[in-house]
């Protein structure tokens, strides 16, 4: 992982714990458990990081709902 791809998936985090008004540590637990960070955010980052933040929030909570974590 980069520094700037590390930065990126801080900044998701706690951009997607204001929008579902929770805490960073707990969006955190749930996407690393359903591996968004190592199969989403991370080999995707240098496409993700072009879009807007609300568009990739949405794109977090579309891989959770595939996969069937509720959050």
């Amino acid at each position: 992982m980069t520094k700037e791809s590390f930065e990126f998936v801080v900044y998701m985090i706690h951009a997607c714990a204001r929008k579902w008004h929770t805490t960073p540590e707990k969006v955190y637990q749930t996407i690393e458990g359903a591996g968004c960070v190592s199969k989403f955010l991370i080999p995707l980052y240098d496409i993700l990081h072009t879009q807007s933040v609300d568009f990739v929030v949405e794109d977090i909570q579309e891989y959770l709902t595939n996969r069937g974590v509720a959050f």
